[in-house]
């Protein structure tokens, strides 16, 4: 039987989770490749990956497709490499970085020299980083979003997606342009305004040094994002600023409509304000998207030593994986104390039904 050859270069979590993914077909042989020497060891000792290569300028030569699962500064140092590389005609080459304007731009130099590339970013991620976080499920019902250019043929993105479905991620072609004006709203842009709101709480504890202690519940809640890596924040804010520049200019223009409402608007108006925002939050998909989505489950559970190893015991007992669990201090507006996390949506519903059977306790989903 003749595999397919798919070399991986960069072996972190996204590369690695792939790469797995991938291995659920046998016709896949997967060839890895990490600057890192520890990465690339780990990865072959883990079984992450078949065989490791030495270099992608060699593994190229017989590869059919070729995934760099590098930061996209990364990724396009090695499309500049590519272009003098011996890259079979058939091979297809992609990516997974999360802005493809900058890429695609370069993968026009790509094409020039016969060399098949076709963007791609998985909108999967988890608080976990590196080769050993790595799990054949991490974009499951996630969007996976593929750019090609336009003088690329479809059956050579049908050929990328072939192997890709075996991530089970919901597969979608957009341009390039419309993939970083999407992005910047649901997840560059929102990124900003957490840290904005951290830095403003951390301007307002220098007075009043009690304010952090209750910055807990929502706002913790709608910050989380903002203990993200700052290197990878910083790259991607600049390779997508004027994207990201055009939403705070609307975001300044609805701070104003705010400011307004606030002034002149009567207690109706500020109801409805309250109201909108709140029916389109509660009709938004519950699935996995382009920022990291956590399941969590609200537990009412009673201040007495053993209560946490009690729920969860019961969740062990019907083998429930967790991913999380924090003790709520401040619950204005967070319904239950005990928060756990689970990876899936499906977990969380079981975990619920365990918590109504097993428990006279109350919960919360959000």
């Amino acid at each position: 039987m003749n595999k397919k050859r798919i070399l991986i270069v960069g072996l972190g979590l996204i590369g690695g989770s792939i790469a797995l993914a991938l291995q659920r077909s046998p016709e896949h042989e997967i060839i890895g490749y990490d600057a890192n020497a520890d990465t690339l060891q780990s990865a072959k000792v883990l079984g992450v990956i078949h065989k490791a290569a030495t270099h992608p300028k060699e593994a190229v030569k017989e590869a059919d497709f070729v995934i760099f699962a590098t930061p996209v500064n990364a990724t396009l140092q090695w499309m500049k490499e590519l272009q003098t590389w011996t890259v079979p005609s058939h091979t297809i080459v992609t990516d997974t970085g999360s802005t493809k304007a900058i890429i695609m731009e370069e993968a026009q130099h790509l094409a020039e020299k016969g060399i098949t590339f076709i963007g791609g970013h998985p909108m999967a991620g988890s608080h976990k980083s590196g080769v050993l976080a790595a799990k054949p499920i991490l974009f499951e019902n996630a969007y996976y979003m593929l750019t090609p250019l336009g003088s690329t043929k479809e059956e050579q993105v049908k050929a990328l997606e072939g192997i890709l479905k075996l991530t089970n991620a919901k597969l979608m072609v957009v341009p390039a342009e419309e993939h970083d004006h999407m992005t910047s709203v649901v997840s560059h842009f929102p990124h900003i305004v957490a840290a904005s709101l951290v830095h403003q709480l951390a301007n307002e504890n220098t007075e009043h040094p009690f304010t952090k202690r209750l910055a807990a519940g929502g706002f913790r809640d709608i910050t989380r994002i903002a203990s993200s890596n700052p290197t990878m924040w910083q790259d991607i804010t600049v390779q997508n600023r004027a994207q990201i520049q055009d939403q705070l200019e609307k975001w300044q223009q609805e701070m104003s409509r705010v400011q307004s409402i606030l002034e002149k608007g009567t207690e109706q108006d500020i109801y409805q304000f309250f109201e909108e925002a709140k029916q389109f939050r509660d009709a938004l998909p519950d699935t996995s998207g382009a920022l990291f989505t956590t399941y969590d489950l609200y537990i009412d559970v009673p201040d007495y030593p053993g209560s946490i190893a009690e729920i969860t015991g019961y969740f062990a007992e019907e083998k429930i994986s967790i991913t999380n669990i924090r003790i709520v201090e401040t619950r204005e507006d967070v319904f239950g104390i005990l928060v756990v996390s689970f990876q899936s949506s499906g977990d969380r519903k079981r975990a619920a039904e365990c918590i109504r059977t097993r428990s006279p306790y109350e919960f919360y989903i959000s």
